[in-house]
């Protein structure tokens, strides 16, 4: 049967995929079904979607419940599902507005609108430049993608929106280089994730915020796959003590209903858009904001942060040991329940591998696994993972003669 689905999808579906030939059915926990009924310990989670994996009680009780009351209405109007949202989020975040979006790539562009509209008003220039790291990946809309690090992902849909620096991660004298007096904004993944998994340094985002100070720089922190709790904090930045003027969060966020935001303080939201620059027919709708409150309203009442903290340093230390077991994997690098593999070689035939032996993990770059589990993962699932993945790395890599 999953053939001719798979048939019927490439028949139908614009093909901007390279897409598994499997089709998922449902899921359950921190598992994922087939068609046929072939079952998958989840390590990607739709990306660092779902938080609390699937079917989780309390939320998809709370989407059916709000789906009897109003689904959408419009942003000419208030609904008391985004007023909680945004109250909880602010809670959580320390930020003092919000706007909600659809999508990830929808909050970078609004926070490339914000940078700039707040840079306009002070000074009435048009020539503000951003400043963004080589390697990033912030999205495939437009102003997303002009900020993204990677020219192959650019280079067929030039021109690009201008007045964009790139400078290196984790290098403040790079940064230093790209910065001139019409610097509005430096904006960065707090850890990269799609390329390679590559945390900021706790030197360079506190350098990176005493520069912005400085200038009246602002600086913009991309927390949409390491927020919401994945590093052990409810963002990111938070366990740096680096607090951003302008923040971004998807996935997550609404644990599997498409919905995203970006943040700001008050003084970058009294100086910045006013009624009329910015706007969203679907964003804020009751649906997806009620999909935001139950995700902060669970993961505080089941202690989910807390547990991600509990958790990782097992997670860490299972793949240190295939680090020192397998000459293939040159390090471990990653934060939290974000974590990278990276490879000597190519990682495409291990993942395939692995989801062949029901495992599901994904890569950050050509050379890494990546694993952005459920944040619900106990140490029995970490071990079957190891278990998993092992088999997968004998397969494509063989083991190391010194760990013999």
């Amino acid at each position: 049967m999953m053939k001719e689905v798979i048939a019927e999808a490439e028949a139908a579906l614009l093909h901007t995929y390279n897409r598994y030939q499997i089709v998922l059915e449902r899921g359950e926990g921190v598992y994922l079904y087939d068609l046929e009924g072939k079952k998958y310990l989840d390590f990607a989670s739709g990306i660092g979607v779902f938080a609390l994996g699937y079917h989780y009680r309390d939320y998809d009780d709370a989407l059916k419940g709000q789906i009897d009351k109003l689904l959408h209405t419009s942003n000419y109007y208030y609904n008391v599902p985004a007023v909680e949202a945004a109250k909880k989020i602010k809670k959580i975040s320390g930020m003092d507005r919000v706007f909600f979006t659809n999508s990830g790539a929808e909050a970078v562009e609004g926070a490339i609108k914000t940078a700039r509209k707040y840079a306009y008003r002070k000074d009435g220039r048009t020539d503000h430049e951003i400043i963004a790291m080589n390697h990033s990946f912030h999205g495939r809309t437009m102003g997303a993608l002009s900020v993204t690090g990677t020219p192959k992902y650019r280079e067929a849909f030039a021109p690009m929106i201008g007045n964009i620096r790139f400078a290196d991660m984790n290098d403040t004298g790079s940064v230093k280089a790209q910065i001139n007096d019409r610097t509005c904004a430096v904006i960065l993944e707090t850890v990269q994730g799609e390329g390679g998994v590559y945390p900021a340094r706790d030197t360079f985002l506190r350098e990176l915020r005493r520069i912005c100070d400085e200038r009246d720089i602002l600086l913009i922190l991309d927390e949409i796959q390491c927020g919401m709790g994945r590093t052990g904090q409810y963002f990111a930045w938070q366990g740096y003590g680096v607090k951003p003027d302008i923040m971004t969060t998807a996935k997550a966020l609404g644990g599997g209903v498409p919905v995203g935001a970006f943040l700001m303080t008050e003084r970058v939201g009294a100086h910045s858009l006013e009624a009329g620059d910015h706007g969203t027919t679907y964003g804020g709708n009751p649906f997806a904001a009620a999909a935001v409150s139950k995700m902060i309203d669970l993961m505080e009442e089941n202690h989910i942060v807390e547990h991600v903290r509990e958790t990782a340093p097992y997670l860490e230390a299972r793949l240190d040991e295939l680090v020192e077991k397998y000459d293939g994997i040159v390090e471990r690098r990653g934060s939290g329940l974000l974590q990278g593999l990276a490879c000597r070689e190519p990682v495409s035939g291990i993942i395939a591998g692995a989801m062949k032996r029901g495992l599901i993990v994904i890569n950050a770059g050509p050379c890494v696994i990546r694993l952005i589990p459920p944040l619900v993962i106990g140490r029995e699932h970490i071990d079957e993972m190891i278990a998993i993945l092992e088999e997968s790395l004998r397969e494509y890599q063989g083991e190391s003669h010194a760990s013999v």
